[in-house]
């Protein structure tokens, strides 16, 4: 057997692993796992473009989350997969209705108008959740040539505000908007958390709901780069092929998406990597509330704690452990647990939290 020299490289780490902080689970590496499967799936060649073994046994893998019609195509990330998924329902004079605290909406730099070519309706809700009445207010005008026509409703499970729908939510939601002649997008950015805190299948509050087509989240879960769309309704999703390539979401080496994706769907990793990360939002929602003058201000059921506090107290928080503010007018703050956020990283800035609390006056 030939021998494999040890690899060297000339780079050099740059950061201290020991730094820790709340600001999102997408601070956090890559899974040990996920890193065996990439080194697993290199040397040699593979098709490019998705040609791959890899990238075909993805799509055994995802129809077992699924359902048996799913069709998967990997993109490079989440703002990719939704501009792509919103524009394969969309005619040139869609509109998309979806929460006003909607990442398509707040975090991706118009990237669904100026890229995807669609107009957002958005709607204000309390908890981040549409319901078929939030819809219907901007649900109409389908024969008005001078409004943009409502052909999607795209809601994300979980929302921005860290709030779970129930599979019961979500297929009244589907069940309305398919009445009213609409498709429906669920963005999975953190689709896993979501399933660990209902304790439900993905595919319960997906395929079965009756949604048309998803975004699935990986990076924010243990992958090292990578999304996918997944097209659930067989009459949806029409040339994805040819948008993927058209919104520059089209992989060369695809085979080292589509492997990332298997490592973490093909047993449990998804699983057990949102559970945990679950668990540490709750131990730290937990013991902020012991905390006098810190509010939690949403439900607490995936792996986000929404607070408001002190600007100052954030502030000085901020120089120990990161975090961002959702809010800084009025003191609201956003943590984020990860995969491989501890108990002691938890610990730690409850401990952090209660010292600069005690030092405002």
């Amino acid at each position: 057997m030939a021998h494999t020299p040890a690899v060297e490289t000339d780079a050099k780490r740059r950061h201290d692993p020991g730094v820790r902080g709340f600001a999102s689970d997408n601070y956090a590496g890559a899974h040990p796992e996920v890193l065996a499967a990439l080194a697993l799936a290199n040397g040699g060649h593979q098709t490019a473009y998705g040609g791959d073994e890899y990238t075909e046994h993805l799509q055994q893998v995802m129809r077992s989350h699924f359902g048996p019609y799913a069709r998967t195509f990997p993109v490079f990330n989440g703002t990719g997969a939704n501009v792509v998924a919103l524009q394969a329902l969309t005619d040139r004079w869609g509109a998309v209705i979806t929460a006003d605290t909607a990442h398509v909406h707040v975090d991706e730099c118009g990237a669904p108008e100026r890229v995807g070519g669609l107009k957002l309706l958005t709607v204000p809700t309390e908890d981040g959740k549409l319901t078929p009445d939030l819809i219907d207010r901007e649900a109409y005008g389908w024969d008005d040539e001078h409004r943009a026509m409502p052909q999607v409703v795209s809601i994300a499970q979980n929302t921005e505000l860290g709030t779970v729908y129930t599979p019961d939510e979500i297929r009244a939601i589907c069940e309305h908007a398919h009445e009213r002649g609409m498709k429906v997008h669920l963005d999975g950015a953190r689709i896993a958390n979501a399933a660990a805190a209902l304790d439900v299948p993905m595919r319960a509050f997906t395929h079965a709901a009756g949604v048309d087509i998803l975004s699935f989240g990986g990076t924010k879960n243990g992958m090292l780069f990578g999304e996918a769309v997944v097209v659930l309704n067989p009459d949806a999703g029409r040339a994805m092929a040819h948008l993927r390539k058209l919104s520059m979401q089209l992989a060369s080496k695809m085979r080292f998406i589509s492997v990332q994706l298997e490592a973490l769907l093909a047993r449990d990793l998804w699983l057990r990597n949102a559970r945990h990360a679950n668990t540490m939002a709750q131990r730290l929602a937990a013991g902020v509330r012991a905390v006098d003058g810190v509010e939690i201000l949403h439900p607490v059921q995936a792996n986000a704690v929404f607070a408001r506090l002190p600007h100052d107290v954030s502030e000085r928080l901020q120089k120990r452990y990161r975090f961002y503010f959702w809010d800084e007018a009025v003191g609201d703050v956003r943590w984020m647990c990860a995969f491989d956020t501890t108990e002691d990283d938890v610990d730690g800035f409850v401990a952090a939290l209660r010292e600069e609390m005690a030092r405002t006056p």
